[in-house]
């Protein structure tokens, strides 16, 4: 009876691996985990649980990786994704690259076998050097061997996530690190509160000083907004910078509704017209890749797709080596966005010259024209029903529920809707990213609808769809109010293609008049099948009433869509098809 008093006490006094790491998430104000249960990390997801965590459990593990990557971008803090070893790694790792590509702050924390084994290639379950692998998609990556430094990998994660810019972090935990005990008391005061990861970061006088040079000396000045502004949160100055110089701004689709599309200031409908127009741009959280063709060829003036334009560029951006990464930046400022914006409406003051009433007069006649051209298309009312007639009711509901948030993603679908559908708040537009990439849809439903807690209204190509469709079931099964709508026209592109030996379908060709809705009635969703503007109207309305997770199968045109939407050049095509 002694002997096993003694043991009762000192385990009583003893801290376990899977402990540590719940408690280190926690004290960090880490509340949720997107996850895929499975060996090592079991028992870990049902502890996380116990202890107050929102632990969601997913069907894919890329599927939960997007949705901790998109929760980054929403709420600044590192979405954390947890899944098993090896395969189920692999799986989330396509969401940790998507991640640091986009500069969302998220932690990816997989099992691994035991190291030991694992170095000298013996074979254990699922054997593969993990923080290898990693390393080159992720912002930085680390491995903890010992639990007396899970706190100090979870701190050292945390504060590579969101300090300068955000991105994706590896945090590899073997399986034999969990069942290790160490003194309870030691392990409590193992445990880090990071202190201001992401401390703002203040521009020279100097920067700002030659940026308002450049500006104020323009006469056809441009501001784009990249979604690193909507990030930042700096929202009520970048309002206040953009009305107080009266330039004309340029959304990028994740920075859609930082002000509203509607805003008399918004360039977006003459996108073609200012971007070789301007003479000076300012860059907000907005890179100059591909999609904004570089900085240079014939989108911005230039002969060759090479050839520079005669813009001048302001770049505000947190990383330095960002400057002069296409064309040359003449006026480089390195911060903070908040701070960065601060200090511009600082040295601008009052009396701040406008724009030139001949630029604003010429952007104002291209929109206007632009406009009366969409709002004449969406007027018609073909059957069946084609991108344009769908998402003119689309745009009427968001419009009418702008808390909603929206996520978007295809090709045609992402195309269409970014330009028809207008945004009236920020961070409410979440879609593909940097690399256009499809498969986010559903974890971002899922994560979107848990960290804002409002209903969430998806835009899928019947192709994107398909990448995480089978996450319908987390939505049924955690009761998010989540509106799906699935264009569906058969095929990847289009439903038109034919084997020209007739022995299959078409590679980009679906099953001609699948019926997505009733996937969702298989897990108790609601699901309904639509073929027309004013039934989509209809089922849309009744998803935001009842907040139930539903399913609409809207079919449209099969012949409606084209190759690879917009930016069919960068796909290259044979001589003979």
């Amino acid at each position: 009876m002694t002997d096993l008093s003694v043991k009762t006490d000192a385990q009583a006094q003893a801290i376990d691996g899977f402990q540590l790491v719940i408690d280190a998430l926690k004290l960090n104000d880490i509340d949720t985990i997107y996850a895929l249960p499975g060996i090592p990390i079991t028992d870990l997801t049902r502890r996380a649980q116990a202890d107050g965590l929102r632990v969601l459990s997913f069907r894919h593990e890329q599927n939960a990786g997007y949705a901790a990557s998109i929760a980054g971008f929403l709420t600044q803090k590192p979405g954390v994704c947890l899944t098993v070893s090896a395969p189920g790694f692999l799986n989330g790792l396509n969401a940790l690259a998507h991640a640091t590509t986009n500069c969302f702050p998220m932690i990816l924390i997989s099992g691994s076998s035991e190291r030991e084994i694992v170095d000298l290639q013996q074979g254990d379950y699922e054997e593969m050097d993990q923080l290898a692998i990693a390393k080159p998609v992720a912002k930085a990556a680390y491995r903890v061997l010992h639990a007396q430094d899970i706190g100090i990998g979870v701190a050292r994660a945390i504060r590579a996530a969101v300090s300068g810019r955000p991105g994706g972090v590896y945090l590899d935990l073997p399986a034999k690190l969990f069942a290790q005990t160490i003194d309870s008391a030691a392990g409590k005061n193992s445990l880090i509160k990071v202190v201001d990861p992401a401390p703002k970061q203040i521009p020279s006088p100097d920067a700002v000083k030659r940026a308002l040079e450049l500006l104020k000396g323009a006469k056809k000045p441009l501001i784009i907004l990249g979604k690193g502004a909507a990030y930042a949160q700096a929202d009520a100055d970048i309002k206040t910078l953009v009305e107080k110089t009266g330039i004309p701004y340029l959304p990028m689709s994740m920075a859609k509704g930082l002000l509203p599309d509607t805003h008399e200031q918004c360039a977006s409908a003459a996108r073609s017209f200012v971007l070789p127009g301007a003479d000076v741009v300012m860059l907000i959280g907005a890179r100059l890749n591909w999609l904004l063709s570089h900085g240079k060829g014939k989108t911005w003036g230039g002969k060759g797709h090479k050839d520079w334009g005669g813009q001048k560029f302001i770049q505000i951006d947190i990383s330095p080596q960002e400057a002069d990464s296409n064309v040359r930046i003449d006026a480089p400022l390195v911060g903070d966005i908040g701070s960065c914006v601060s200090a511009l409406l600082a040295g601008i003051g009052s009396g701040w010259p406008k724009p030139s009433a001949d630029w604003l007069s010429a952007i104002a006649e291209k929109k206007s024209g632009n406009i009366a051209k969409m709002s004449e298309t969406l007027a018609k009312n073909p059957s069946p029903m084609n991108f344009h007639s769908a998402l003119n009711v689309v745009r009427d509901i968001v419009k009418a529920n702008p808390d909603a948030m929206f996520v978007n993603e295809g090709a045609n679908a992402l195309d269409f809707t970014r330009s028809i559908v207008d945004m009236y708040k920020p961070r409410k537009r979440i879609d593909v990213g940097t690399w256009g990439i499809m498969g986010i849809g559903m974890g971002y439903c899922v994560a979107a609808a848990v960290v804002t807690k409002q209903p969430v209204i998806a835009i899928e190509g019947d192709s994107a769809f398909g990448f995480s469709g089978m996450e319908v079931e987390t939505i049924c099964r955690y009761g998010l109010p989540v509106c799906i709508v699935v264009m569906n026209n058969n095929g990847v592109y289009k439903g038109t293609d034919v084997d020209p030996g007739g022995r299959d379908p078409a590679p980009t060709v679906f099953v001609k008049g699948a019926r997505y809705d009733k996937l969702m009635d298989a897990f108790g969703g609601v699901g309904v099948h639509v073929t027309t503007p004013a039934e989509l109207r209809k089922a849309m309305e009744e998803a935001l009433r009842s907040r139930k997770p539903t399913l609409i199968n809207a079919v449209i045109d099969e012949t409606a869509g084209t190759e690879s939407g917009r930016i069919t050049s960068l796909n290259p095509s044979a001589k003979k098809k």
